[in-house]
């Protein structure tokens, strides 16, 4: 029986992102870090910070996907509205959670110090699961197949990090690259023939420009070593007829 793939959706919400305000640093982290385990991100959405937009892209991910992530608008400002939203598609309340409540009385240690902004970080979709964050404390949720994390990046990566280790995990996708020193378009053509005959075998194409010269770095990716090892050798063979 073959070990079976799993696939993982990311959305990103968050005005600051679409506005260009705020650069995004979580995609490369997640994506590596699910790569290694054997989790494949197949999809990233970046949406607005919408209670219809959010609703609708949930759905569609958690009905497709094994695994979605969604970082940002879990704080405790109007905008952050990813929780509440997130009830909504499940059809359930969002609700004090009270291991999320005492957390937060951990860190602050006076109840008077948890005004209504900090209360809105213990509400969660009911019938979730706590995400622990060792940073800034206020934690993240589970719901069935969605995690919910934050979107600062050093406070996501502790959540991410706490919970990449519970995650079903499937057949590890190999990558080999090569610095092709040749323009793109020359190695094009022949380099379509390969990836048609290795159909295995993931071939991405990407070019660059060093020192007024034209190069192309190619990723080969596939869980089959053998076919990868292959279509290394052709893709090598390719390019010494250029150079």
């Amino acid at each position: 029986m073959k070990e079976r793939i799993y696939l993982a959706g990311l959305i990103i919400i968050g005005n600051e992102i679409l506005s260009g305000r705020t650069e995004d640093k979580n995609i490369a982290y997640i994506a590596n870090s699910l790569s290694k385990s054997g989790i494949r991100l197949n999809e990233v959405r970046v949406i607005a910070d919408i209670e219809e937009e959010i609703i609708l892209a949930i759905n569609n991910f958690r009905d497709r996907f094994d695994y979605v992530f969604t970082t940002g608008g879990i704080g405790p400002t109007h905008d952050d509205i990813t929780t509440q939203s997130i009830a909504k598609a499940f059809g359930v309340e969002n609700v004090l959670n009270q291991d999320a409540y005492k957390i937060l009385l951990d860190y602050y240690g006076d109840r008077k110090k948890i005004n209504e902004s900090r209360m809105r970080m213990a509400y969660a979709p009911e019938g979730s699961e706590l995400i622990y964050n060792n940073i800034s404390k206020a934690p993240g949720f589970k719901k069935e197949n969605v995690f919910i994390l934050a979107g600062v990046p050093k406070i996501m990566r502790s959540m991410f990090d706490a919970i990449l280790p519970t995650l079903k995990k499937g057949r590890i996708l190999n990558s080999i690259e090569i610095n092709a020193k040749v323009p793109e378009g020359v190695i094009a053509p022949e380099l379509t023939k390969i990836q048609e005959k290795y159909h295995e075998i993931e071939i991405g194409s990407y070019p660059y420009y060093e020192n007024d010269s034209a190069g192309t770095i190619l990723v080969l990716r596939s869980i089959n070593k053998e076919a990868l090892k292959n279509g290394e050798i052709e893709v090598l063979n390719l390019i010494k007829r250029f150079t």
